[in-house]
């Protein structure tokens, strides 16, 4: 068995930040398919809300299997974070406006983004520590990539739908209620 040569300590506030991050990326991916559960997004949204979710967990079974404590106060974190992003301006004092479909959108896609580097570099650690499956790590990276496609077309035509309403492709897209 190939000892892990990455430290103990940097591995585990490494995988903590992903996972708080995991924490507020999946509340604003299943708050974000709730708000669009009537729109054209709402199939898109609650199989990648779901997805995340998964990932989610993926992820700290990971870190179980690594033997990385997991640090309560970070999900805690990451968890309120994504409450007190919910307080940004978005044009419209008591109502949602297609700005905030618009941010949320790019929330949900940064977070995608960062969770395909984390399994990016755990598989290449992966040749290192035989406690990770490479095969499952591919798995979820190439998860990523195509939540990353979904989340490029929904915010393409989100933007359409915003900014220039009178495009074809905006007047087919439902921007949220």
């Amino acid at each position: 068995m190939n000892e892990p040569s990455t430290s103990p300590r940097m591995l585990g506030i490494y995988l903590n930040d992903h996972a708080a991050g995991a924490t507020g990326g999946a509340e604003l991916a299943r708050r974000t398919a709730r708000e669009h559960r009537q729109s054209a997004f709402g199939g898109d949204l609650e199989d990648i809300a779901a997805q995340i979710m998964e990932d989610r967990e993926a992820l700290l079974d990971i870190m179980a299997d690594l033997e990385v404590p997991v640090r309560r106060y970070k999900l805690c974190a990451g968890w309120l974070g994504e409450k007190a992003g919910r307080l940004k301006p978005n044009g419209r004092l008591r109502h949602r406006s297609g700005l905030s479909t618009l941010v949320e959108l790019e929330g949900l896609r940064i977070g995608v983004e960062g969770k395909a580097m984390l399994w990016h570099s755990l598989l290449g650690a992966a040749d290192q520590d035989t406690r990770l499956d490479p095969d499952r790590l591919a798995e979820l990276l190439n998860r990523a990539r195509r939540q990353r496609t979904v989340l490029e077309s929904l915010h393409q035509a989100a933007a359409a739908a915003l900014f220039a309403p009178g495009r074809p492709e905006a007047q087919e897209t439902v921007v949220g209620p």
